[in-house]
């Protein structure tokens, strides 16, 4: 694993990436002998997405949930949010 420092890192950047993406090991950035940063390939998620979740088979969604309830529907039309206009 090479270590440089961020002054090297900005001369050289495009030749750490270069290196970094044909040899797979990560580059350690520091600043004043103390590790900051790590450049590192990356490797993109080829896998099919999973869709789904913690919650999936547990909830049951009622036949009537798009249903509108008239009674809510008109309070809130009736509302100070939608005033008369007159």
């Amino acid at each position: 694993m090479q270590i440089t420092n961020i002054s090297e890192a900005k001369a050289s950047l495009s030749h750490l990436i270069k290196m970094v993406q044909k040899t797979n090991e990560p580059v350690i950035i520091g600043k004043a002998g103390v590790p900051v940063a790590i450049l590192s390939a990356f490797h993109e998620n080829t896998q099919p997405r999973q869709l789904g979740g913690s919650w999936e088979g547990k909830v049951k969604i009622s036949g009537d949930f798009d249903e509108t309830n008239r009674e809510i529907a008109d309070d809130f039309y009736n509302s100070i949010v939608f005033p008369d206009k007159t």
